[in-house]
């Protein structure tokens, strides 16, 4: 701890003041400000100058920085403890965080173990010091000697025929196909729908063991991108990071292919399915790319299934999805998943 008392207080996004100061200390720091935060705090000296900041996302710490004028006065060390009393109010327990690969020995000496690591990018740690490896173990736990094991990870948001397309054929091609359902809530749909409509949408393939992802899988709509360069550099470390998750949970299931769709209209998918090919391989994995269910000379998405959800489009979403998914959106239990893709202005993503 420092001999210095300075305070600690949340910063309001309605606090233009303060925002300006945030964005200031975040440049001079080499960070830009993530676009996914839910709590921001500043820390001021006692001319009421902004010295250090650090934000929550979810159960992740981002943007964490110092004043370069103030380092080396344990001023972190305060912040990422203030940060954590933020996450322990909220009933988050298990935290997760990304830092720059120079930054971890810092981030290991205030309770935190790497997951993983991208040489010369980033390094994703978390405050349980076995919390990954205990995860790998309960997998190891779930596979089956002598079979010829396939994995598929969804979003599914919400689950359409491209996704049941996509299943029928993994499963048909080998014995066991494990299934892992993108657990973390960042989609429109909430992950207890997606769940139900992927697990009813292939109710009839008796070889698929479901998963949640965990916290450990993560979609690219959260990733953080506060200390990359641009969005393809972002996109490149999500990729490689998650395939280096990907590799540790299929080495602990004997899995030795990964199926994936075809993503023509998506830069994000297209880098990713890029990288994917190259580094599964090399682990021994094999990387299958099925091109897209087509529907009228256009591939099925889960995008065009939003809109013609937000459009009220009931003739084209019945040839889209399966007719569990549609069931379930002409249900009154689906209002609110309704009303919640019909406010958002843009359904479409990148």
């Amino acid at each position: 701890m420092s001999d210095y008392n300075y305070t600690i207080s949340k910063i309001y996004p309605s606090d233009k003041r303060a925002n300006r100061q945030i964005d200031a200390l975040l440049e001079a720091e080499g960070i830009r400000r993530d676009g996914n935060l839910d709590y921001t705090c500043g820390m001021y000296d006692e001319d009421m100058n902004l010295i250090a900041t650090g934000s929550c996302f979810g159960n992740t710490l981002r943007c964490m920085a110092v004043s370069s004028a103030h380092q080396g006065e344990g001023l972190m060390n305060q912040i990422v403890t203030h940060l954590l009393d933020v996450q322990y109010q909220r009933g988050n327990l298990h935290i997760f965080l990304y830092t720059k690969c120079d930054s971890a020995k810092f981030f290991g000496d205030l309770g935190f173990y790497e997951i993983v690591r991208i040489d010369g990018q980033i390094v994703f740690m978390e405050n349980r010091r076995t919390g990954f490896q205990d995860y790998l173990d309960r997998l190891a736990k779930e596979k089956e000697e002598g079979k010829r094991s396939a994995a598929l990870v969804m979003n599914a948001n919400p689950f359409t025929l491209g996704h049941q397309y996509l299943a029928e054929k993994a499963a048909a091609e080998n014995d066991i196909l494990h299934l892992f359902i993108v657990s973390e809530d960042a989609s429109l749909v909430p992950f207890p729908v997606r769940k139900k409509l992927v697990m009813e949408g292939t109710a009839h393939l008796k070889n698929i063991r479901y998963h949640d992802s965990g916290p450990y899988i993560i979609s690219s709509a959260t990733f953080p991108s506060y200390f990359q360069k641009d969005q393809e550099a972002v996109i490149e470390s999500h990729a490689l990071l998650d395939l280096t998750v990907f590799t540790r949970i299929a080495q602990a299931m004997n899995i030795t292919r990964r199926y994936v769709g075809e993503e023509p209209n998506s830069l994000v998918t297209g880098i990713y399915n890029e990288i994917m090919q190259k580094k599964l391989p090399e682990n021994g994995i094999e990387c299958i790319i099925v091109p897209r269910l087509q529907s009228e000379g256009k591939v099925i998405s889960a995008s065009t299934v939003r809109q013609a959800i937000k459009d009220g489009n009931w003739e084209a979403l019945k040839e889209l999805v399966p007719k569990t998914t549609l069931d379930y959106f002409m249900s009154p239990q689906a209002e609110a998943v309704i009303a919640r893709i019909r406010g958002e202005e843009n359904v479409v993503h990148y």
